[in-house]
């Protein structure tokens, strides 16, 4: 028996399954009732494309798609970073009210240190 009806027939099965993942992602997105979990499906649909690219590699035998996908792997993971960044600014303001999210966070008041205490600090004064 001969490697290539195995090979054709893992790399067909592997694209069947990529598909699938890559609808149901594409749901998660769309659907996804916040805005991490979209992020979270978009981080999915990288690394989806790059198992495509990963496959497609090893069906034409054209090595260079490997270089693609990784190059693919760390711009998903810069966007990854980024949108992540984007939504710990953002905090949590949907989730509260919106006269709570946009009143302002008192300072906190440092207390008062005795005279006592910056004399000994300054040399014994």
């Amino acid at each position: 028996m001969t490697p290539e009806p195995v090979l054709a027939a893992a790399t067909s099965l592997a694209l069947l399954l990529l598909s699938l993942a890559l609808l149901m992602t594409v749901l998660r997105v769309i659907r996804g009732p916040t805005l991490p979990d979209r992020v979270l499906g978009l981080d999915m649909l990288v690394a989806i494309a790059i198992g495509f690219i990963a496959v497609i590699a090893i069906k034409t035998g054209f090595n260079l798609y490997i270089d693609i996908g990784i190059a693919l792997g760390l711009v998903g993971f810069l966007a990854t970073v980024a949108f992540a960044r984007f939504i710990l600014t953002r905090g949590l303001a949907p989730e509260l009210p919106t006269e709570r999210a946009a009143k302002p966070k008192p300072a906190l008041k440092r207390d008062r240190v005795p005279e006592t205490a910056r004399r000994k600090r300054r040399g014994g004064r």
